[in-house]
């Protein structure tokens, strides 16, 4: 597939010049919007803020797919510009997920849409790498209710074109332990903050991971402390120090319900307060489309330990999985790359999974 091959690298290497870490996706944007009214037409896109909706192939009497992807990146280093070396390409997003965009373009400009046996809409979409709460997703999908009635999101998160079924929840919370300062010749006059804290961090320490197991596959929830702030001066004892928990937890709880765990296991140790609640998504390993699309080629499946925006759709009843074609370990990497070989076989799978007329629940 040389001619797909080159045109994915250039479409790729195109998205990477444009710089777009999270907040400043406008340009990137721009560039999407105008590429794809010049190829598929100005009335099949909507612009919300600097995220955009394309209904690339419209039917009304179809099941009805989304590939999705974001156009954000973290803020990472890189030694040069965007560039190849070998079957590398450099530059930032280039796995999480300027990957995923180039192949979400180049389908809809390459594929018959005329005969496309699906509704198929693209979502590129604005500040997936920060707060749940800042996503742009979210308040797309509260403003485009048709988007509620889809039968499969695809997000194409990096993942060496393997498909991952569901997303863990996550929950951050900010623990504060409270103690009594003094000078710190004379510890036994105050009550260490530290201490208190450091005493929690090694209840996590002792706890076991839980496994969790949907659909044949296992999620393991896990509860780590990130970050520690306290203390002043360096000769006082600390009155007060912070902690942040990440509990990540399985699907089939709230974040709610995951917080009241937490809560539990401190006791009244420490002021606790939640500053991130973020979903977890099932599995779908039963579904249909999921099942199609789990024999177009795709590098092994398996659950999905982290979160992804595939807990949004869940949350609206619509089943979704992760499946993209950026190296996985590159993400948010210093001179971050990805495999330019992984692009050539994710848009195969994709290719597959519209056009295969074998056993699909498109036809």
């Amino acid at each position: 597939m040389p001619e797909i091959a080159d045109a994915l690298r250039d479409t790729l290497l195109s998205l990477t010049r444009i710089p777009s870490p999270i907040g400043e996706e406008a340009q990137l944007c721009d560039h999407v919007e105008d590429r794809l009214s010049r190829s598929l037409g100005v009335d099949t896109i909507s612009r919300f803020h600097d995220s955009l909706i394309v209904h690339a192939a419209q039917r009304s009497d179809a099941p009805r797919i989304a590939l999705v992807g974001h156009l954000d990146t973290v803020r990472t280093q890189h030694d040069g510009p965007p560039r190849i070396e070998g079957n590398r390409l450099y530059g930032a997003g280039a796995a999480d997920m300027k990957s995923g965009l180039a192949i979400m373009i180049e389908l809809v400009e390459r594929l018959d849409l005329a005969v496309l046996p699906c509704d198929l809409t693209l979502i590129f979409y604005e500040r997936e790498e920060g707060p749940f709460d800042e996503n742009r997703l979210g308040p797309i999908l509260d403003a485009y209710p048709d988007l509620h009635e889809l039968d499969l999101a695809v997000c194409l998160e990096p993942s060496d074109n393997q498909m991952q079924l569901g997303a863990m929840g996550s929950v951050h919370a900010t623990l504060t332990f409270l103690g009594r300062t003094a000078h710190s010749a004379r510890p036994w006059q105050g009550d260490n903050a530290l201490y208190k804290a450091a005493n929690f961090i090694g209840t996590l320490e002792q706890r076991d991971p839980h496994d969790v197991e949907l659909d044949g596959y296992i999620f393991r929830e896990v509860m780590t402390p990130t970050v520690i702030h306290g203390g002043g001066p360096r000769n006082v004892v600390p009155g007060q120090a912070e902690l942040n928990v990440n509990y990540r937890f399985a699907p089939g709880r709230t974040p709610e319900q995951a917080f009241a765990e937490l809560r539990e296991l401190v006791g009244d140790d420490c002021e606790v307060q939640a500053t991130d609640l973020s979903p977890a998504g099932h599995p779908h390993a039963k579904d249909p489309y999921v099942q199609h699309l789990m024999t177009c080629g795709v590098n092994g499946v398996r659950s999905k330990q982290a979160w992804t925006d595939v807990a949004r759709f869940d949350a609206i009843g619509v089943p979704g999985v992760n499946l993209g074609p950026g190296t996985a370990a590159q993400a948010h990497q210093p001179n971050e790359y990805t495999e330019l070989d992984h692009l050539v076989d994710g848009y195969a799978i994709f290719e597959r999974f519209f056009t295969k007329k074998e056993n699909s629940p498109l036809y």
